[in-house]
């Protein structure tokens, strides 16, 4: 047989494609130009700030803002917090989730019809924000981490997706695995799990970034400043100069650093872990965002 030459492009195809590209090139400097422009700023001195109403690269390079933050107690600390909800919150939650799914799999579970319809009367009606606050209140949850990490281990929609990446795993490799002696745990463990990786880093990037980035749940439920997450840190420089890390400060050469240039170096420092989480979880999160589309 002889091979089919390939389609030449036409003038309109041509057209099509600049056109495309063109406006990608668009969409893509809009969205970028606000996180460039914010850290353009928190690496632009006082003096340089009040000179230039936009600021288009940095000016007066310094990095005492950075140094500043990480000198004040309250940032650090709001820093560990945050780490410790999403790197606890998303264990916890992908433990949830991916057990609870597993077991709603398994047609032979009894009681499975009621769970499932349970769970998706859940996705349906919401209690709202009063009732949930009164559940955390007489549970003595008020001022306590668990308050920002149990409300989020699941929900619903997650573990609807996760039971139907469940649906199409073939059951002969459980049969066979119980043939080989695995009871439930053991198949789920060194079968099932394995095999889950794609849906399991997706998840687990979802629960990371909600975690991370907790905001309404800590103003509702944390009271004591020395637990707030570092959104709700973030949300009080925002509103208040006079915080410890809001206000000018001078240095020790006499120089007053910029409140905003403060505010800009703090939303950079919340921005970049989760950025940095995402090349690692790139292989796996093609394949897992298709979790449940198709069955197989």
């Amino acid at each position: 047989m002889k091979k089919h030459a390939l389609l030449k492009k036409t003038g309109t195809d041509t057209l099509f494609d600049s056109v495309n590209t063109g406006l990608l090139v668009v969409i893509a400097a809009v969205t970028l130009f606000p996180l460039y422009y914010v850290f353009s700023v928190s690496l632009t001195s006082q003096a340089e700030y009040m000179k230039t109403p936009l600021i288009w690269y940095p000016k007066g390079f310094t990095l005492e803002n950075y140094r500043y933050l990480f000198s004040t107690p309250m940032f650090p600390r709001a820093i560990g917090i945050s780490a410790l909800l999403a790197v606890a919150g998303t264990a916890l939650g992908l433990l949830v989730t991916a057990a609870l799914a597993y077991a709603l799999s398994r047609k032979r579970m009894l009681g499975r019809k009621t769970c499932l319809l349970l769970i998706l009367f859940t996705t349906l009606f919401q209690p709202g924000m009063i009732p949930n606050y009164l559940l955390i209140r007489e549970l003595n949850l008020i001022n306590s981490l668990w308050a920002l990490i149990l409300p989020m281990l699941s929900s619903g929609w997650n573990i609807f997706l996760m039971k139907s990446f469940y649906d199409s795993i073939p059951e002969s490799l459980e049969e066979a695995a119980v043939i080989d002696g695995c009871n439930d745990i053991q198949t789920w463990l060194r079968i099932v799990l394995p095999l889950s990786l794609p849906a399991m880093a997706t998840f687990g990037l979802f629960f990371a970034v909600a975690y991370w980035n907790v905001f309404f749940n800590a103003v509702l439920y944390i009271n004591d400043f020395t637990k707030w997450p570092l959104q709700v840190v973030l949300r009080q420089m925002l509103i208040d100069s006079n915080t410890s890390a809001g206000g000018g400060v001078a240095l020790d050469d006499g120089q007053r650093m910029n409140p905003q240039s403060l505010k800009m170096a703090a939303v950079i420092i919340a921005t970049v872990p989760i950025m940095l989480v995402y090349p690692f979880l790139q292989k796996h999160f093609a394949q897992g965002i298709m979790v449940g589309s198709v069955k197989g």
